[in-house]
């Protein structure tokens, strides 16, 4: 049944794309594609996790360009462009003039990094592949967005050229970092830690990342120059030696740290090689898609298939986002929130990008910005993608080391300082620590205004490993240095800081002192801010759970003595009503969060079924201090809080805002927002409103419907803590069908309609 109706939320397009910002996202393992027709030929961008340059830029491997002689395109008399879902392709079919009909099909393997085109006609083609490029010489980053950590930084910048060749029958392409060249070693200079380089992780030292096209039945034709959107490229073309009826084109990716490129092309060749089982890779290709489908799902109204039903485009779009994150399930690194593996000419993001690559993106390419990482991980715990929040969790675990570095040169104490800015090293972006930093400020404090002092998000992400573990049961062991680290940090740090600034390391109360501190980037120059204090209790309650393989006794001891030390939550009066303070005390706001909600949400000390709902309530309602604070857009939460307070109306609302159709033709390309097109914090946001509406947990309690609107149909599949799936059906106002695995769960389910 579930086919059927994803069936209903394929994408099909019935006549071709105006350019790349009416493509297609496509992907699997770590692969992405934007495919699109257009001017009569099919063209895709390829994209892949780790392609990160000697800038810290996420570039794109490359373009291809299809081309079919004769073009059935042209006079074509039927034309369909379709997302298969339920197996994780596109279809591209095209009837010309003559009624002969030819089926393109695409699709990305799981387990390897393996792209297919397979074209099959009922009559005679020439097939043409092009791979286009537009790094073929040493280009000036006059806008540095794209490598966001070397704003302002005093030098030029340039992104430097790819090597591109035919190579016997197909086409070689390849970026390899030149080390003299990187980024690494002008900010390990910057931030003070030149003589420790060798202990801090450098992924971009030796990186090549590249492929090989080629096609059956194909040989080297000729390189063409031309323009696309601005921007001159130079393309290897490909083309069939004879007319034929079946043409398979595959392009091979690898990447690797090597120390020569002679090296990197041996890998390549035998990765080439070794996969030539086309017929299993199908097989395993099916196979994953349906167990992935397979695991969860949310479609609202399925007996009403109506795309112009709000609430019946918030469950397609909650399927369709969902796909893109499955397309970067195993990426060396984190799905970026700012676009993923989809992004596409900038021009059409904002039309001032003219001159931008398609490599263009805001916020950087290798910068993670921790507050919008964590929305686009968040929902895969009660969706079951367990599996695909790894590349997010190994983030955090490879750059440990750097972080606690850090640390501990700079005030000599234990724990890691993961700030909110990170670059794939680990280490604060320096556009953030400051290019032209005061000579006296703190080393190791970023001069920036938004984001110093804030490393709440190191518990966030703990905290989302240990809930992790609480709904799946799968072994943390290898986290748990990262978690324990996290919370190390604030217990040395502010008994550190107070004992600077006062003589002793606690207050009268024997409380940590957490100050000079943010609330998130909002309240500045806090002391005790609400979501710290909520994220170090909620962390280190579930590390108190865990059993004794994991945490032994004598640790838990230690955390007991943590947790004493953390000071309360601190409350104000609004309106005559008591309300969640975002923090003892505060100088001035900065930006639209509401770190005050916090304890609501990641961290959960309030909630469904947890004591003084009502104070939470009181703080949206009446404690927010900018209305900019309850906006939509992008990372904006208020979907999530509403869904958590039972405010249905609202939640439902903030659901349509959040989940309705985006600006582009692709439903789920939304944004720019505050980041980038397609905006993937605003898909993960919504995706966890929508999740939190059906569905919220407290212990061992299940709370099903707590927000959801009595006249929206729905078909569910969700999961929940200590290893359990629930699937329900809400229809016409009752909940008529639920399955609970395992089944003596079914006794913790509450019908939060009844």
């Amino acid at each position: 049944m579930l086919t059927k109706l994803l069936e209903f939320y394929n994408v099909k397009w019935c006549k071709e794309s105006l350019n790349s910002s009416e493509s297609m996202p496509l992907g699997g393992g770590d692969v992405g594609l934007n495919v699109w027709v257009e001017d009569y030929d099919i063209l895709f961008y390829i994209s892949r996790s780790g392609t990160i340059d000697e800038n810290g830029q996420m570039l794109k491997l490359g373009r291809c360009r299809l081309r079919l002689n004769p073009n059935p395109f042209k006079q074509a008399s039927e034309f369909v462009q379709e997302l298969v879902l339920s197996q994780g392709i596109i279809n591209i079919t095209v009837r010309d003039y003559n009624n002969s009909l030819v089926k393109i099909k695409l699709w990305v393997e799981i387990n390897q990094p393996i792209i297919h085109v397979d074209i099959d006609s009922e009559s005679d083609l020439t097939v043409e592949a092009i791979f286009e490029a537009w790094r073929n010489s040493p280009r000036l980053v006059v806008d540095r967005d794209p490598c966001s950590t070397l704003i302002d930084y005093p030098g030029e910048v340039y992104t430097y050229e790819d090597i591109i060749d035919f190579d016997q029958d197909g086409v070689l392409f390849y970026h390899q970092n030149d080390n003299s060249k990187l980024m690494f070693d002008k900010e390990v200079r910057l931030q003070q830690l030149d003589n420790y380089r060798n202990e801090i992780y450098n992924p971009t030292q030796n990186l090549v990342f590249g492929g090989y096209l080629f096609g059956s039945g194909m040989s080297e034709s000729e390189i063409v120059k031309d323009t696309y959107q601005g921007v001159p490229f130079i393309g290897w073309s490909l083309k069939s030696k004879a007319p034929t009826k079946k043409c398979n084109i595959d392009v091979h990716l690898h990447t690797s740290c090597v120390p020569n490129i002679e090296g990197w092309k041996a890998e390549l060749q035998k990765v080439i090689e070794q996969n030539k089982d086309k017929k299993g890779s199908w097989a395993f290709h099916q196979n994953w898609w349906s167990e992935f489908w397979g695991l969860s799902h949310i479609i609202i109204n399925p007996n009403e298939v109506n795309s112009e039903d709000p609430a019946w485009q918030v469950g397609r779009n909650y399927q369709l986002f969902r796909f893109m994150l499955a397309c970067n399930a195993y990426g060396k690194e984190p799905t970026k929130f700012n676009g993923g593996l989809f992004t596409f000419d900038p021009v059409y993001v904002n039309e001032k990008y003219l001159s931008e690559t398609p490599d263009f993106r805001r916020w950087g390419g290798g910068t993670y910005t921790a507050q919008n990482q964590r929305l686009v991980y968040w929902p895969m715990l009660k969706s079951g993608d367990f599996e695909m929040m790894k590349p997010q969790f190994d983030f955090y675990l490879r750059a440990l080391e750097t972080a606690e570095l850090r640390t501990r040169v700079y005030w000599g104490h234990e724990g890691c300082s993961f700030t909110e800015q990170l670059n794939h090293t680990g280490l604060p972006t320096s556009r953030e620590y400051g290019w032209n930093r005061p000579q006296d400020l703190d080393p190791g404090v970023e001069d920036n205004d938004f984001v110093n002092y804030e490393y709440v998000h190191q518990l966030d992400f703990a905290f989302m490993i240990l809930q992790n573990y609480q709904y799946s049961g799968q072994d943390i062991s290898t986290y748990m240095a990262f978690i324990e680290s996290a919370v190390r940090f604030f217990d040395e740090h502010y008994q550190y800081q107070h004992l600077q600034q006062t003589g002793k390391k606690l207050d009268e109360n024997g409380h940590l002192v957490i100050y000079p501190s943010t609330a998130v980037e909002t309240f500045k120059n806090a002391k005790n801010p609400s979501d710290v204090i909520s994220g170090l209790i909620a962390v280190i309650k579930l590390m108190l759970e865990l059993p004794e393989e994991l945490a032994s006794a004598g640790k838990k001891k230690e955390w007991l003595e943590i947790i004493n030390r953390i000071p309360p939550i601190s409350y104000e009066e609004k309106e005559g009503k008591r309300t969640i303070a975002p923090a003892e005390s505060w100088s001035y706001v900065r930006n639209v969060e509401i770190p005050q909600l916090y304890p609501l949400f990641p961290f959960r000390i309030y909630g469904m079924g947890r004591p003084d709902l009502q104070t939470a309530l009181n703080t949206w309602r009446v404690s927010v201090y900018h209305n900019q604070h309850k906006g939509y857009v992008s990372w904006h939460q208020g979907n999530i809080f509403t869904a958590l307070l039972g405010l249905t109306e609202e939640a439902a609302e903030f659901a349509i805002k959040k989940l309705a159709d985006g600006p582009h033709r692709f439903p789920a390309f939304w944004g720019p927002g505050h980041d980038w097109t397609p905006d993937h914090n605003w898909g993960g946001t919504g995706m966890i409103g929508l999740q939190e509406m059906l569905m919220q947990t407290n212990g061992k309690s299940i709370y099903l419907l707590p927000a959801w609107p009595d006249n929206w149909d729905v078909d569910f599949k969700l999961h929940a803590p200590f290893k359990t799936m629930i699937k329900g059906r809400y229809q016409n106002g009752k909940l008529e069908m639920i399955e609970v695995s395992p089944k003596e769960r079914l006794k913790d389910i509450v019908n939060m309609k009844e």
